[in-house]
């Protein structure tokens, strides 16, 4: 968890919630609602995005950005999409013509596109699709079809007419015709050709993509609104080990600090606090947390708040009973005896003592943290902003992905909010040794047995 965190935060931005994850407009050319690519039938055709790279270019003639795709898949895509993003020039609008070289020499020109000439007033260089990128549908183009048709039948010597290819463009796309009827998927190297005839040296586009659909995507596939899995269960570890982390460690603070205190002090201090204690611990946890939920903007850090608000209650009771027997104890007696003062007894003589076992709760109190926020998260109530388990599980949940089996959707959260649960809950029993003086070691006897 500390690793892919680590990792999460360094590649991925702080804001990726808002500017990422909740913008639909970044995963419109992803495919909703997909199963992973290792889970797919060996012959299905993954999502592709295909992003052209600048190769070569000539200033004041023509620009090329070129990307190459091995069809290996026995079925083809199942849509095809064309994207710009960014184009700038300074004069005349360019032309952009953008065309796939077939494994089989078949040429296909995909788009002919001018943007939208300077507008009066407007001075050079004039920006075009910078907010909002131009998308282009080849296969529902008739232009595109019927040079599909008339291409397709140069090559192969068997007419095919425009209304059969405009019934399936995308298979005609990356197949031929057969004598006999049928289609043949034409598998091997394509390459897709950007040509940008500028007048201009200053003419460029930031952005060109083929976005080839299909029925599989990615290492967790996506959900409905098209966001990649992957990401957000990955954006969740930092999310969960930050509440779960910082929850616990304020509960800590406040418990054991509150629990030395009433144990240590007694009297009014002692009635105070327990009473306090006993009036938290009794309070509906899960109804208060809806109630203030609503009424506060939702967020990590109101989430964090509200949890240790009602979790230190526990610990004080715990911290305070041994600080109880340990403040009779002949070394407390006898620093008190030499003028020590209380905050250096409860400090150097006392917490010690008690150390173990508030962190071995602390380990108990992580994931108690952690499962706190996804079950907050899936009713609805967590951070809109910020992608956590427990969201993923809600929206899977509110849109019936259970029963309509996308598992892929349902699975992987629950599957990550378990084995964190877990690995907290191992790592506090594995600290149960050091921490119980009955099945503490002595002369390299074994954890659990006894010792003569």
């Amino acid at each position: 968890m500390l690793g892919l965190s680590v990792y999460v935060v360094l590649v991925f931005p702080l804001d990726y919630g808002p500017r990422f994850w909740n913008n639909p407009s970044h995963w419109a050319e992803y495919p909703k609602a997909v199963p992973p690519a290792w889970s797919g039938p060996p012959d299905a055709f993954p999502h592709t995005i295909l992003r052209l790279e600048r190769t070569s270019e000539a200033p004041g003639e023509f620009i090329l950005y070129e990307a190459v795709l091995d069809l290996a898949a026995r079925v083809p895509p199942n849509s095809v999409t064309i994207t710009l993003r960014g184009v700038e020039f300074g004069g005349r609008a360019p032309l952009m013509v953008l065309s796939m070289y077939r494994p089989d020499g078949l040429v296909v020109t995909l788009l002919e596109h001018v943007p939208p000439a300077g507008r009066p007033g407007e001075d050079p260089p004039y920006r075009r699709y910078f907010e909002e990128p131009f998308r282009f549908f080849p296969t529902a183009s008739p232009q595109v079809v019927r040079g599909l048709a008339d291409a397709l039948s140069r090559t192969y010597g068997y007419p095919i007419s425009v209304e059969e290819v405009s019934k399936r463009p995308e298979l005609y796309l990356f197949s031929h015709p057969l004598a006999g009827g049928g289609y043949e998927i034409v598998r091997g190297r394509y390459l897709f050709r950007l040509e940008l005839y500028g007048n201009e040296p200053g003419d460029s586009v930031a952005e060109a993509r083929v976005v080839l659909g299909g029925s599989v995507f990615g290492a967790m596939g996506t959900d409905i609104l098209g966001r990649d899995l992957a990401e957000g269960l990955l954006f969740g570890f930092p999310v969960s080990l930050f509440v779960g982390l910082v929850a616990a460690g304020i509960v800590t603070l406040i418990g054991s600090g509150l629990g030395l205190l009433s144990g240590y002090l007694g009297g009014r201090a002692d009635i105070l606090v327990q009473r306090a204690a006993d009036v938290t611990a009794n309070i509906p946890l899960l109804p208060l947390l809806i109630l203030l939920a609503y009424t506060f903007r939702p967020g990590l850090i109101t989430i964090i708040l509200l949890l240790t608000l009602f979790s230190w209650p526990g610990l004080t009771i715990l911290v305070r009973s041994m600080v109880l027997q340990l403040r009779e104890s002949q070394l407390v007696e006898s620093a008190r005896a030499l003028g020590a003062p209380g905050w250096r007894i409860m400090l150097r003589h006392i917490a010690p003592h008690v150390a173990p076992y508030i962190l071995g709760q602390v380990m108990l109190a992580v994931p108690s943290a952690i499962l706190t926020e996804a079950a907050l998260s899936f009713i609805g109530l967590g951070d809109p902003q910020i992608p956590t388990w427990g969201s993923i599980l809600e929206l899977a949940f509110r849109t019936g992905a259970v029963f309509v089996g996308y598992w892929w959707w349902v699975v992987p959260p629950g599957a990550l909010l378990a084995a964190t649960s877990v690995s907290f809950i191992l790592l506090s029993l594995s600290l149960e040794p050091y921490i119980n003086p009955r099945l503490a070691t002595r002369g390299g006897s074994q954890p659990g047995q006894r010792s003569r």
